[in-house]
């Protein structure tokens, strides 16, 4: 058996997904993708453009690309786009033709508020576009691709999930050998140098900047957010937190592990630590169990709330939760907070073959940061974690 062709397999989904919301085509426009490309082209088109390109994805199953004679056998190479049409002088008369064959009655384009993987369109291609469908009927039938991309990217298909699961137990084998390597005395920056060796060594990527990835949180004075790590050194009778993920076939993971260096004489963490860490894992625990299908996000991240507030403890300053997939950040329903900053994304419905992280913490004075984060996958029944989680401070000493 071949190797999944990935594309194939989200251009099938689009393909159910134009037919759910009754939209006729979806048109992705890119220019120069290498610098600033539509998250959606690494999904269903597979490779970069340098001309100004247009993707006609239809709910027929019968797809388009439109791109400059120079990037035709780069998209014909993907094995996804069957029609390839290439141009010299300009991207207009094609894509007016191709329009000519389809006679959409709805066109979305991605453009988006509150997503940003659902907000690719460049306004001046917009313009462009614009221009170039003024004088014809098309441009009164064009709506927002928001909900279009949304479900694509946030669907996982079946060689999205393996590759997912297989970023997961990359990222634990990492996390078992910097448990046994980790010792009193040592830096932020050495920690993240020794995380940086791993993934070298592996011939793979962080999952995000790797001037923060990995986070590292040593300490009570350490400085806790997306910052890069400090000459703070680890020392016994405190708390390691740690925010990694590892960039693989394409896709991240993004976790989060605790550890514990005990102090003289010291055979378990101090109760206080372990009180709080049993918090931080029983509110993952209670919003794990809350997520499925068909729920909106705000409630899952609720329920975590709720679990802090009966403790008497002070909540955390951001969402529960975030998709996981090519971004580590991968946009769609999220699993927070109705705040302003977070826009309609909490009250989206959560989905089947949807990945998310449950991350959450809490600062215990004089000690450091618990913070912990799983990964999940939604399915019909629930939620299934894609790696044991972290169910005890992993104790160091």
């Amino acid at each position: 058996m071949g190797v999944p062709n990935l594309v194939v397999e989200k251009l099938n989904q689009a393909t159910h997904v134009l037919r759910e919301l009754d939209i006729d085509l979806w048109l992705i426009l890119a220019r120069e993708s290498d610098v600033i490309g539509d998250p959606s082209l690494p999904l269903v088109v597979g490779t970069s453009v340098t001309w100004e390109s247009a993707f006609l994805v239809s709910r027929t199953g019968e797809h388009t690309a439109i791109v400059g004679t120079g990037d035709v056998e780069n998209v014909r190479q993907t094995g996804a786009w069957p029609t390839v049409v290439g141009y010299v002088e300009g991207v207009s008369q094609p894509l007016l033709q191709a329009l000519e064959r389809y006679t959409p009655r709805t066109i979305a384009l991605n453009y988006s508020r509150d997503d940003v993987l659902c907000d690719g369109l460049t306004h001046g291609l917009y313009l462009l576009l614009q221009d170039i469908l003024a004088p014809t009927p098309y441009w009164s039938r064009v709506v927002s691709g928001e909900e279009v991309a949304r479900r694509v990217r946030s669907r996982k298909s079946p060689e999205e999930k393996r590759r997912l699961r297989q970023a997961v137990m990359t990222t634990l084998e990492i996390w078992e050998a910097l448990r046994c390597w980790l010792r009193p005395g040592l830096t932020e920056k050495e920690i993240a140098a020794f995380l940086h060796q791993q993934v070298r060594e592996r011939g793979l990527e962080t999952a995000w900047d790797p001037r923060y990835c990995p986070t590292v949180t040593a300490g009570p004075n350490s400085p806790v957010g997306h910052v890069g790590p400090t000459e703070i050194a680890i020392q016994p009778g405190q708390l390691l937190a740690i925010d990694f993920g590892v960039r693989q076939e394409g896709y991240c993971s993004d976790m989060q592990r605790t550890f514990y260096f005990l102090g003289e004489g010291e055979r378990v963490p101090p109760e206080r630590v372990r009180q709080a860490f049993d918090l931080v894992a029983g509110a993952i625990q209670a919003a794990a169990t809350a997520l499925r299908p068909g729920i909106p996000g705000w409630a899952v991240d609720q329920v975590a709330r709720e679990a802090f507030k009966r403790a008497g403890a002070e909540e955390w300053k951001f969402g529960l939760g975030h998709q996981v997939g090519q971004a580590v950040h991968d946009g769609g329903c999220l699993l927070g907070p109705r705040w302003e900053r977070y826009g309609r994304r909490p009250y989206e419905l959560v989905e089947s073959d949807e990945v998310y992280t449950l991350e959450l913490g809490v600062g215990v004075p004089g000690y450091g940061r618990i913070s912990l984060e799983e990964e999940v996958l939604v399915q019909a029944s629930g939620c299934e974690f894609l790696a044991p989680p972290q169910g005890e401070l992993l104790v160091i000493g």
